[in-house]
């Protein structure tokens, strides 16, 4: 390797950089090792382990997003995995805690949830199993986007971080209604077909076999109907509305009733 400093009088140094050798960085290692506390290991070399989980989740509702993706060697007693809530949710929930293994708790505010191990762990142990948080989303977020900001950090004992990451948070669609007809009703096979969905979602209604009878898209108050565009055929029909919005889509509950005429 060529040394490339600049000295006085453009020359370059007669002297060829010389690498340090690994013994004196082995050497260095060990020195301070030797200078932690009693009963504390020196950490692992850092991994390149990404932490990360997903979930989509309903406005209003909440759902659990497990994070995995550790690799590394096992942790010690005192180890712990934080995540903190993206911008429109908050942690509500550490289902593993107060178990055998681990120890739980969330802020005031819902930023953020905390496992503690109270033994040690296995090695690569989040690999194996997601570690679950539940998370809500505000009932204002709108149905497609992501929320940003979640971080997740695995930390030993020590302090030392081990692997880090996020999550991806989808807002979900809710599901639209049907309830025009009315479960167990007599209609006309021509009759309106009515029901909710969110704002400007485009619905549509769909039969047992999954054939479309009509659409159209939800008003601002939520409200959509539409007209059947063949009358539906007399006797048992069974109906079911499903939406679409900003690339996420969800699908209603069943409705039965009973078309007495197709006029």
């Amino acid at each position: 390797m060529t040394d490339r400093r600049t000295f006085p009088h453009g020359h370059p140094s007669p002297m060829p950089v010389r690498r340090r050798p690994p013994l004196l960085l082995t050497a260095a290692f060990l020195a301070a090792t030797a200078l932690l506390p009693p009963g504390v290991a020196a950490a692992a070399p850092l991994r390149a382990d990404v932490l990360g989980g997903g979930v989509t989740i309903v406005p209003g509702r909440s759902g659990l997003v497990e994070i995995s993706g550790y690799k590394g060697a096992a942790l010690p007693a005192g180890s712990s995995l934080r995540l903190t809530a993206p911008a429109g949710a908050r942690v509500t929930g550490m289902p593993l805690a107060d178990t055998a293994r681990f120890q739980g708790s969330v802020t005031a505010d819902g930023a953020s949830g905390t496992y503690v191990y109270v033994r040690d762990s296995g090695a690569g142990s989040s690999k194996d199993s997601g570690y679950p948080f539940a998370l809500t989303v505000d009932e204002r977020a709108v149905p497609g986007t992501r929320l940003p900001g979640c971080a997740v950090v695995l930390t030993d004992a020590g302090g030392v971080r081990r692997a880090s990451g996020g999550c991806t948070v989808t807002v979900g669609m809710p599901g639209p209604t049907l309830g025009e007809p009315a479960g167990g009703t007599f209609v006309s096979g021509a009759a309106r077909i009515a029901g909710t969905s969110y704002p400007g979602a485009r619905v549509s209604v769909m039969d047992a076999a999954e054939r479309k009878v009509c659409g159209g898209v939800a008003r601002a108050d939520g409200t959509w109907s539409c007209v059947p565009d063949t009358p539906l055929p007399a006797g048992a029909n069974r109906l079911h509305a499903s939406a679409v919005f900003n690339g996420v889509s969800a699908v209603g509950e069943d409705v039965d009733f009973t078309v007495t005429a197709t006029i």
